[in-house]
């Protein structure tokens, strides 16, 4: 004879609603820690599939960067004489490169990372978030690489002699400003682009602009030089400053060009102040992306 049967109802009474998740129901951010093994493998999958059934590889992580230098060196440093104009033009060219280039493919991957995974978000319950912080964190995988080379030149010039501890934190704080504020970005046109695909094409002129808006193929003198020409006041120097990417740029230029071009190179305004706002920039980015995020993902199904 089968024992008595157990009333699994009295068991669940005693369980307060609030220890039960609500199907469909999402934390934001705070779930892509509690999903960390699903990211681990969305990450995984990004990086292993980039490059597959190419015959370079790795290798394309060092030719489009490569690639890019070789084409603003001879134009702007040789044609238009800057490579006079800024002492050690390619190391400042190429730091700042490095700082775009992470910023292009994290903030347009994690844009499209939504749509690009639509069979998952139309069939599987899964913190939707996941996908655009994975994008950011291939992009900083395919990052390193071009680190490490700017990395190699730098040392080759003497680096090592003159770095200090206020260079590193320069070079971390730069990763971290421009890390968060294009997942702060992506999240709000990821959410947008799900059901107006306009998005996307807002977000190829932004970057377009991105290159040119930032001191990376000109030196922040020459701004403030124009606008001194022009008459135009002070404070929109200030406001060029504390553009996120701006900052990442002059950041990079703080830990890798200036060490080898010498300490007399004078230095942005403000520098110090201007990495704290622009930290706090990109934070009130990420939180008004993750908030736009959260009021679209629930018509995500529907719209893909």
């Amino acid at each position: 004879m089968s024992g008595p049967v157990t009333d699994t109802r009295d068991v669940f009474a005693v369980v307060p609603r609030t220890a039960f998740d609500t199907p469909g129901t999402s934390r934001g951010l705070i779930d892509v820690v509690r999903w960390r093994y699903l990211l681990y493998l969305l990450v995984r999958t990004g990086v292993t599939t980039r490059y597959r059934n190419s015959v370079l590889g790795w290798t394309w992580s060092y030719v489009r960067p490569g690639a890019q230098f070789l084409v603003f060196w001879v134009v702007l440093g040789l044609f238009l004489s800057l490579n006079r104009d800024i002492q050690n033009y390619p190391v400042y060219l190429f730091s700042g490169i490095v700082v775009i280039n992470l910023f292009s493919e994290a903030f347009k991957n994690a844009t499209t990372s939504i749509v690009n995974n639509a069979p998952l978000v139309r069939k599987v319950f899964l913190p939707r978030q996941l996908f655009a912080v994975s994008a950011v964190m291939v992009a900083f995988i395919h990052f390193l690489p071009q680190l490490a080379l700017l990395l190699i030149v730098c040392l080759f010039m003497g680096w090592i002699t003159s770095i200090t501890v206020l260079s590193v934190l320069a070079a971390l704080a730069g990763i971290l400003i421009v890390t968060l504020f294009a997942l702060g970005m992506g999240l709000f046109f990821g959410a947008i682009n799900v059901r107006f695909r306009d998005a996307e094409n807002i977000v190829e002129l932004l970057l377009l602009l991105a290159t040119w808006a930032s001191p990376v193929l000109y030196s922040w003198t020459m701004v403030q030089e124009a606008l001194h020409k022009l008459g135009w006041p002070d404070w929109m120097l200030e406001l060029y400053m504390l553009n996120p990417i701006t900052q990442g740029v002059e950041l990079f230029h703080y830990a890798f060009w200036r060490p080898v071009t010498g300490a007399a190179m004078e230095l942005p305004p403000g520098l110090g102040w201007n990495t704290l706002w622009t930290f706090l920039i990109a934070v009130a980015t990420l939180l008004i992306g993750q908030l736009v995020f959260r009021r679209l993902e629930g018509r995500f199904a529907q719209d893909l």
